[in-house]
């Protein structure tokens, strides 16, 4: 009785303990109900607190950067490009130690046992210690490129880990150019609008004059109200859009969101290498320069190198070994110098048809990457046509919408005199100052799309630079695509 008393206790708190719900630092894992939050312990609140000391910069002064501080910034916080480089220098050091094959392998111990030999007739038993030094040495003589093989294949796989990190490294540029050149093109439609926020007002005060003097209605000081509300009404929406463009290149630049970042105002297009090449030149230094299709010719060449290595898995295999060793015994007579050397050929026979299997298998592998070789190489061609064109597109926007501008702020003159003279009507000189608020806006919005799309050509060419300019000046002259000519 008292022991099926005490299992049955047993059981029970065994029972109760498996159904205890467990804790987080002495609060529940998980909400009370589908509908309830869930409110975390101090250590979890306090990891959240420790994060915000990273965030005393957002409350500092802004803090103005060029170009290519904004590149080299976004380069060293970058977490892709710091990736992408310790992934390079694994490579390497895998290529460093495959490359220990052609060297031999030397192994040095210390051995040390004690020995009892059962008697036999006429012979009582004997018990011995033997110990000593002893070194090894094994060598692959030949094996008919195995070793050779991996070698290459580790030399082309750390080629291609460089290579990776170079293409990281110029995504990384362009993208930062892209957030870059997004907020100077947003800030200058910010000042566009506040220019036209100026003329509206001062169309009104021109408005509320006339009214006063009995040259105006009502309606007229109405409509100039209108189209100043209006007025101001586009000029906070671009402040609102200034600064998420501002938060996107301090996220750009590997910076908090709300760290106060700025760049000085800078020539759209004039102070940049314009593009004097035809699009077939720029494609086949896209060819030579590309670092992802490099990678991908370096990944074929590691593919075929891989057929050596196994393929020699089915060759003869030299190979040469030697042992010397010193020993000691406490018993006389086992005690001096010892040494072993060999020489030892393998030949496979039958290993169940896999090494067949392996060649055809490796064999495919390398037309595959072949493959991508060539589908990288396509997609590299289309891309720099496709830049190509879109800065030429860029280029007739920004011609164009200078010759807008041009002729819409000589028609806002034209129209304030006339209305100022009593020959004109305010709905004509409010149509004047909206077509010249847009042609401001589409100005500055074509000149920085021209410099985006200089740095997307310069990116998918493969010359894209840490500077944040271009090298197209260094080629042979061609069609010009210069906006300013």
């Amino acid at each position: 009785m008292r022991r099926t008393a005490f299992g049955t206790a047993t059981l029970a708190l065994v029972v109760g303990c498996a159904h205890t719900t467990p804790s987080i630092n002495g609060v529940v894992p998980a909400p009370s109900a589908s509908s309830a939050l869930w409110s975390p312990p101090a250590a979890v609140t306090a990891a959240g607190a420790r994060d915000t000391a990273g965030l005393a910069l957002s409350r500092t002064a802004t803090r103005q950067f060029t170009l290519p501080e904004v590149i080299d910034v976004a380069l060293r916080n970058s977490p892709a490009t710091k990736v992408s480089w310790t992934q390079a220098r694994a490579a390497v050091d895998v290529y460093g130690s495959t490359e220990g094959r052609l060297f031999p392998t030397v192994l040095a111990g210390v051995t040390a046992n004690q020995q009892l030999t059962a008697p036999t007739p006429g012979r009582a038993a004997v018990e011995r210690a033997q110990y000593g030094p002893s070194i090894s040495l094994s060598y692959t003589v030949l094996d008919f490129g195995g070793r050779t093989g991996s070698i290459n294949v580790a030399r082309q796989t750390a080629v291609a880990a460089d290579l990776t990190h170079n293409a990281t490294v110029e995504n990384t540029i362009l993208q930062v150019e892209s957030a870059a050149f997004g907020y100077l093109g947003t800030r200058a439609q910010r000042d566009a609008a506040k220019v036209a926020l100026d003329e509206a007002t001062a169309a009104l005060d021109a408005a509320n004059e006339r009214h006063r003097v009995g040259l105006a209605t009502i309606a007229d000081v109405l409509q100039a109200r209108t189209a100043r509300s209006q007025a101001e009404l586009a000029l906070q929406t671009f402040e609102g859009a200034l600064m998420v463009a501002r938060g996107g290149l301090a996220v750009s630049m590997g910076l908090p969101a709300n760290t106060p970042v700025d760049i000085p105002d800078v020539p759209a297009a004039d102070s940049v290498h314009f593009v004097a090449e035809s699009v077939d030149t720029l494609i086949e230094l896209a060819v030579r320069n590309r670092p992802e299709l490099a990678t991908a010719r370096a990944q074929a060449a590691a593919a075929q190198s891989q057929i050596r290595v196994v393929r020699s898995a089915s060759l003869p295999a030299l190979a040469l070994t030697a042992t010397g060793a010193t020993n000691g015994s406490s018993a006389p007579g086992f005690s001096g110098p010892v040494y072993q050397a060999g020489v030892g050929i393998q030949v496979p026979v039958f290993t169940g048809f896999s090494t067949q299997y392996d060649i055809r298998a490796a064999q495919e592998q390398y037309q595959s990457a072949l493959a991508r070789a060539e589908v990288t190489k396509q997609q590299v061609i289309q891309q720099v046509f496709t830049a190509y064109y879109t800065l030429r597109t860029s280029t007739d926007r920004v011609r164009t919408t200078r010759d807008l501008l041009a002729s819409a702020t000589q028609s806002e003159v034209v129209a304030r005199e006339r209305y100022k003279e009593g020959v004109g009507s305010i709905v004509d000189l409010l149509i004047a100052q909206s077509a010249l608020a847009s042609a401001r806006a589409e100005s500055a919005n074509a000149r920085w799309g021209w410099r985006s799309a200089l740095a997307q050509l310069a990116h998918d060419v493969g010359i894209l630079n840490a500077r944040g300019d271009t090298t197209f000046s260094q080629l042979t002259p061609a069609p010009d695509v210069r906006p300013d000519r």
